[in-house]
């Protein structure tokens, strides 16, 4: 495992326990993103970096019980509160690195990544791969529950210009990934930008 993971697997098992007492008004803004990326009954989503499974709810309401969801993280202790929240019955859980994703290739409709691009060691070849797995026109959302500038001030931070969420970086990270913006949305109370794999 790369350092960049240990240090991943660390800050999440430290704070699993507590992470949804602490962000407790976020599902209408999860339920939003999903409700943007245009899931349709049938469905086949992933829900990548799911944490402890906040958007697994409104994924399974947005693909019904004829679609897939999978909700997949790299630390146990996320998936662990996922399991206690009773969030393993919207979908199947998976412990694996969304870095190496372990699905066939064009076997997705869409992704679902919340908060994940900032953990990403290399994230042009990460969301390539991303596209591997989902067919042609499908879709990826990039969320957050609050925007860039509310989310630099609530770590202590400022935003650089280098930041890959910026929508002049992000535009062209994922252009270079196989993907086409859609759209890009950058406000206090949310972060989305949404992308079409092409073909």
């Amino acid at each position: 495992m790369s350092d960049d993971h240990t240090r991943v697997q660390e800050f999440f098992t430290a704070r699993a326990a507590g992470w949804d007492s602490r962000f407790p008004d976020d599902g209408p803004a999860y339920a939003a993103a999903v409700a943007d990326l245009g899931l349709r009954p049938g469905d086949r989503v992933l829900d990548a970096g799911c944490g402890t499974g906040r958007a697994l709810p409104a994924l399974r309401a947005a693909v019904g019980p004829s679609g897939v969801v999978v909700g997949m993280d790299l630390t146990p202790a996320m998936l662990q509160a996922a399991v206690r929240a009773g969030r393993d019955r919207e979908g199947r859980l998976l412990l694996a690195d969304v870095t190496a994703l372990p699905l066939r290739s064009d076997s997705l409709d869409a992704v679902f990544a919340a908060g994940l691009i900032a953990h990403l060691p290399r994230p042009a070849e990460n969301l390539r791969g991303m596209a591997r797995v989902v067919r042609p026109q499908g879709t990826l959302a990039l969320f957050h529950p609050i925007g860039r500038a509310a989310l630099a001030a609530r770590q202590g931070r400022r935003i650089t210009p280098d930041d890959l969420r910026a929508e002049d970086n992000l535009g062209p990270l994922l252009a270079r990934a196989g993907w086409r913006m859609t759209s890009y949305v950058d406000e206090d109370d949310r972060f989305l930008a949404l992308a079409v794999r092409e073909s």
